[in-house]
């Protein structure tokens, strides 16, 4: 059967979808946590933003290089610097969810 997992707490068949098991009710985490640090990529905004160092440690590679390119018109570093504040205000698990 297509789209069917294994339940993590009693090894029961589910559906994918299925935030919490119905034999058991244990929760199944579909969010796999990300690789990334919210506070790692905070820091490189805040630093280096300006050059669009967060942007190549967050792998959007085509955004940080238009931030190395107009780094000149220091436009860059002040996104950067908002960047840094919504980083820090995100939850972990909005910024897994975005990033990760």
């Amino acid at each position: 059967m297509s789209g069917m997992v294994f339940c993590r707490g009693c090894g029961k068949e589910i559906h994918e979808s299925a935030k919490a098991c119905p034999h058991c009710g244990a929760t199944q985490s579909t969010q796999t946590q990300g690789n990334k640090s919210r506070i790692a990529a905070a820091l490189l905004a805040f630093f280096l933003g300006g050059f669009g160092v967060h942007k190549f440690y967050l792998g959007r590679v085509g955004q940080g290089l238009l931030y190395l390119i107009f780094c000149w018109t220091f436009i860059p570093a002040i996104i950067a610097f908002v960047e840094f504040i919504l980083y820090l205000c995100s939850s972990d698990e909005d910024f897994a969810r975005k990033y990760g």
